[in-house]
């Protein structure tokens, strides 16, 4: 499993866990959890794509 796949996981674990709870604070809680999961997995996301268009350019480049 990719960084980001499991990035993506547990934010649809914490989106679970929010629907779930019947206390308000541990609903935000939750939802704040999804909200940080969601971010680091956008972050990865865009990491990935600055890495392949990095090696793209590299390969093109030299061959």
């Amino acid at each position: 499993m990719s960084e980001v796949q499991f990035y993506r996981t547990r934010a649809a674990q914490c989106r679970a866990e929010a629907e779930a709870a019947t206390l308000d604070n541990v609903r935000e809680r939750c939802l704040r959890a999804e909200a940080a999961w969601v971010a680091m997995a956008e972050r990865g996301e865009r990491t990935d794509q600055m890495r392949a268009d990095r090696d793209a350019a590299k390969a093109a480049m030299t061959g």
